[in-house]
């Protein structure tokens, strides 16, 4: 604890504990949770276990939302699709600017990321994340790109 790797405000991350920090006290931190829970985490946790801070020094984060489309889809209109999605959408900073990485070659679609940058992680990530994910199925169905689904073909075998 003598490092400071948190204070009092801070968004953490210990295992599958994260939320806000409420106290740090000489043997214990509490943390509250987004479900309104607080949870007592040993200080030694913070010393033997990797931990997340995710309002270290600056309140910004990036979130990458995977998206994947038809091997079908114009690829430059998916990039300006999820572009027009991200500077609409409440929350999303203007710098840094959003960026579309074209991630790879899929089994049933091409993968995509949006790469966001945002200061709302700190109030409601799940919020954030969830009104994205709307807006870009809205603006897909909008510009007519489809979100496959896995398929199989099944062929009848032939009788000898």
């Amino acid at each position: 604890m003598f490092q400071r790797p948190i204070k009092l405000g801070d968004r953490i991350q210990v295992d599958d504990v994260s939320g806000k920090v409420v106290n740090i006290g000489s043997r214990g931190t509490t943390v509250l949770t987004n479900d309104n829970i607080a949870i007592i985490v040993p200080n030694s946790d913070f010393m033997n276990k990797n931990v997340i801070n995710w309002s270290y020094g600056d309140e910004k984060v990036r979130f990458r939302i995977p998206v994947g489309v038809s091997y079908d889809s114009d690829v430059d209109l998916v990039t300006e699709s999820l572009l027009k999605v991200a500077n609409e959408s409440e929350g999303v900073l203007k710098n840094p600017a959003a960026k579309v990485c074209f991630r790879k070659f899929g089994e049933s679609s091409l993968h995509f990321e949006l790469w966001v940058w945002t200061e709302e992680f700190i109030q409601r990530k799940g919020t954030f994340v969830s009104k994205l994910n709307y807006a870009i199925l809205k603006e897909f169905r909008k510009s007519g790109i489809e979100i496959p689904f896995p398929q199989r073909v099944l062929h009848k075998a032939q009788e000898l």
